[in-house]
């Protein structure tokens, strides 16, 4: 059995989502608190296998609450947040600051929809849980930046110009380490299709540009493709390329409405495949389930390199487990490492 112990300032909230995680036999809930004071007790007390835990509370805020978490007793913490603008940026200094993922809430005028996220809530708890508990495990190792290699003008006409990442569970503080260790001059255009709610990925990409020397924003339909852009993909749609004319541009759109993953990297790394094979690398990190698969398989026909993170160093090896075990990956690598294989990956 998983021993989950959930922290939230709303009893609705509690009996909601202690209800949703024991109607899945593997898991049971040995305890509750209505604040991150009552519910660091309970850790100690109980040390649970995972945390479920609110951002907003009295007494001690889920963030603090979080820091103390991963400085006495690390263990797998799921943020549950708020679909809002402020939401996202909490969330977001939560992950980073050693949440493993988030559930977000939906709120409506009347009521919490949080039996909406029961499959999700489950799925993520059972992943997170088999994970090591060590604060190093759950926290990316870093690395130096990577220094650009001095390219002659004929060497980069010939390199590959696009990166197109699939991404979920786990990834924002992944994606983070990486792009904070690109040159400025990286030679390439990154496309990412991290699985991520529409009032996030705004936030995400906002953050990414803070910390990283490339050029990173949401992605809008219509932008150009350029060495150093980095374009996030709005949750809720899907990223895509296509031609304009004599250059490429990023496509943002809604279809296919019945895709179970929006953005989806099935949909970016094929059309990367169809336009740019030969010319592109995939990258697959850390995430639940095989989105990205299929899209793999057609940039491998095309003549693009894979690369995917070490099961050592994600939080879920799900999505890139899928690419090693079908024989796509080209090279499996810790995500420390990852900067520098980028960069050999784009001359190969």
């Amino acid at each position: 059995m998983i021993r989950v112990v959930v922290v939230d300032d709303s009893a609705f909230m509690r009996k909601a989502i202690g209800t949703m995680l024991e109607n899945d036999p593997e898991i049971t809930v040995v305890g509750t608190a209505k604040n991150g004071q009552e519910g660091l007790e309970l850790v100690r007390q109980l040390d649970p296998d995972v945390v479920t835990l609110d951002i907003e509370m009295p007494v001690m805020d889920g963030l603090t609450t979080l820091r103390h978490i991963m400085m006495e007793m690390p263990r797998p913490v799921l943020m549950i947040s708020s679909l809002t603008v402020e939401g996202a940026e909490a969330t977001l200094k939560a992950l980073d600051a050693g949440a493993v993922d988030f559930i977000p809430k939906k709120l409506s005028r009347v009521s919490l929809e949080i039996i909406n996220i029961e499959k999700d809530l489950q799925a993520k708890v059972k992943a997170v849980a088999k994970r090591p508990r060590t604060a190093r495990a759950l926290r990316p190792r870093s690395a130096p930046p990577v220094v650009a290699p001095s390219w002659s003008t004929a060497a980069r006409s010939s390199l590959r110009t696009v990166v197109a990442v699939g991404v979920s569970t786990g990834g924002p503080p992944a994606v983070q380490s990486i792009l904070s260790q690109l040159p400025a001059d990286f030679p390439a255009t990154i496309l990412i299709a991290q699985h991520m709610p529409q009032a996030f990925t705004g936030a995400f990409a906002k953050r990414l540009n803070s910390l990283s020397p490339l050029d990173i924003t949401e992605a809008q339909d219509g932008d150009p493709m350029a060495p150093g852009k980095v374009y996030v993909a709005p949750g809720g749609s899907h990223l895509r390329v296509r031609r304009d004319g004599m250059r490429y541009v990023v496509e943002v759109s809604a279809e296919p409405a019945e895709s179970l993953y929006k953005p989806s990297a099935n949909e970016l790394i094929a059309s990367v495949a169809e336009h740019l094979g030969p010319r592109a690398v995939g990258l697959m990190l850390t995430g639940m389930g095989s989105d990205g698969l299929e899209g793999s398989k057609k940039l491998k026909s095309a003549g693009g390199r894979i690369l995917a993170q070490s099961d050592a160093t994600c939080v879920v090896y799900g999505m890139p487990k899928a690419v090693v075990d079908a024989g796509l990956a080209d090279q499996v690598v810790d995500l420390a490492d990852i900067p520098s294989a980028l960069m050999a990956a784009l001359a190969r």
